[in-house]
């Protein structure tokens, strides 16, 4: 054999190799485990996992977008969280869908410990530069130990909570005896014209401007659509009273926009 035919037969089996080792990388490729994507918005059903990577995605801009649809007032209704539930210094309150941890930040205003709760690690991560613990959970599932606080409060996250009543009871395991609750939550105007033209600004308004303003605008159609499904004031009343807890009583916040539900141990 010459020596331009063996180059050329070298040339070919070093293409073939080539193409192989090709082959190889793309297979290589297909076979590794793709990252399912975060989703967008999750449904009524909220299951856990669909609401916590739901939040994921909208924690980027999520304080400013609150203040923006709420006119500035979200810091008005952190400060009357606070002041309801009359913390002392060296309380320990547990700061359950924390978020960024802001609302934190405000009740250790009152010198008790606080720590923030949040199933988001995504939102966790957002306020990371807050000052405060955090701690991952589930709100049907706390990772702490019985009666360790003399309080907990959860702000506009019981109605993202899969099965609500399961986690007013976990939020009492948690709870020493005769410690105290409050929920600030989205709730029924009082005033019937205001109630018509708030619940169109939650439906319409809202996530046109989330739009602007949200790193994921299609979560706040969820948030729309959660709040005009939550109960009364009257009937959250009861269902806390039936979970866990007792002597719960409400107060009012802008016309009924939100409601400050507080109760204590049974």
């Amino acid at each position: 054999m010459d020596s331009s035919n063996k180059a050329e037969q070298d040339n070919k089996a070093q293409g073939a190799s080539a193409q192989d080792k090709k082959a190889q990388d793309k297979k290589g490729q297909d076979n590794k485990p793709q990252q399912a994507p975060k989703l967008t918005r999750a449904t009524l059903d909220k299951a856990p996992v669909d609401v916590a990577s739901m939040f994921d995605t909208v924690s980027k801009n999520y304080d400013l977008t609150n203040t923006v649809l709420s006119l500035g007032i979200d810091n008005y209704w952190r400060k009357r969280t606070r002041e309801r539930l009359d913390l002392k210094p060296g309380d320990k309150v547990l700061d359950l869908a924390a978020g960024t941890a802001v609302s934190t930040v405000q009740l250790a205003r009152s010198g008790a410990w606080c720590v923030a709760c949040d199933f988001s690690t995504g939102m966790l991560a957002a306020g990371a530069h807050r000052d405060v613990p955090k701690v991952a959970g589930d709100g049907m599932h706390l990772p702490f130990a019985d009666d360790s606080f003399d309080a907990v409060t959860i702000s506009y996250g019981l109605r993202n909570i899969h099965d609500f009543r399961a986690g007013l009871r976990e939020m009492a395991r948690v709870t020493k005896p005769g410690g105290k609750l409050t929920v600030a939550e989205f709730s029924t105007p009082v005033v019937p014209v205001f109630s018509t033209v708030y619940k169109e600004y939650l439906m319409r308004a809202l996530p046109v401007i989330a739009r602007v303003i949200s790193s994921n605008a299609q979560a706040y159609e969820y948030l729309a659509e959660s709040i005009r499904m939550w109960p009364d004031q009257e009937t959250l009343a009861a269902e806390i009273n039936a979970n866990g807890w007792t002597e719960c009583g409400w107060q009012n916040l802008t016309g009924g926009i939100v409601a400050l539900h507080s109760a204590v141990k049974a």
